[in-house]
């Protein structure tokens, strides 16, 4: 039987910094890989409690630097609190240190119990297959193509998005017993 180790998330912090144009500090690694292992969005109070030894400055100004970097990214919810999540955010764009970043373009979870916020990743990829499981019409269409045409259906030609906010609500498998 094979042991299952646990990813080396301050390394993978640190890989993630390299391939980016910011520069590599210690507060950037470790709030980066407090992000990674984390498997719901984090407030600045979390991550605060998880790394007791860094004064709320420090944090603020890592947080800010991941997310313009898109390494991580800012969850607005509905109690003003921002919460944050080490993100798919950049992709590889042929070679190393080339770093293509995307709007972010992926929904989310909000339990309406703990408040914790979960990303859904790959949604469009994942509509489809589900569309394509229940033999409905499967279309190559995105999501956002898809809302896009509903948009301006709605309130007419000329309405373009350039951001696109998907939150569902509802209780996390935690607070739905």
């Amino acid at each position: 039987m094979k042991k299952s180790t646990a990813p080396d998330y301050p390394a993978l912090a640190e890989s993630q910094l390299r391939d980016t144009s910011l520069r590599s500090t210690a507060a950037r690694i470790k709030v980066l890989a407090a992000l990674l292992g984390a498997p719901y969005a984090l407030s600045h109070q979390d991550v605060q409690d998880t790394l007791v030894d860094m004064d709320r400055v420090t944090l603020y100004r890592a947080l800010d630097a991941l997310t313009d970097a898109g390494l991580a990214h800012k969850i607005a919810g509905d109690d003003r609190v921002f919460r944050y999540n080490a993100g798919a955010e950049h992709l590889a764009a042929g070679g190393k240190n080339q770093i293509q970043h995307q709007q972010h373009q992926h929904g989310h979870f909000k339990c309406t119990r703990c408040a914790k916020v979960f990303c859904i990743d790959n949604i469009d990829e994942k509509l489809l297959a589900a569309d394509s499981q229940t033999q409905l019409n499967p279309t190559a269409a995105t999501l956002r193509q898809q809302l896009q045409k509903v948009l301006q259906a709605t309130l007419g030609k000329g309405f373009q998005s350039h951001e696109i906010e998907l939150t569902i609500k509802g209780w996390c498998a935690d607070c739905a017993h």
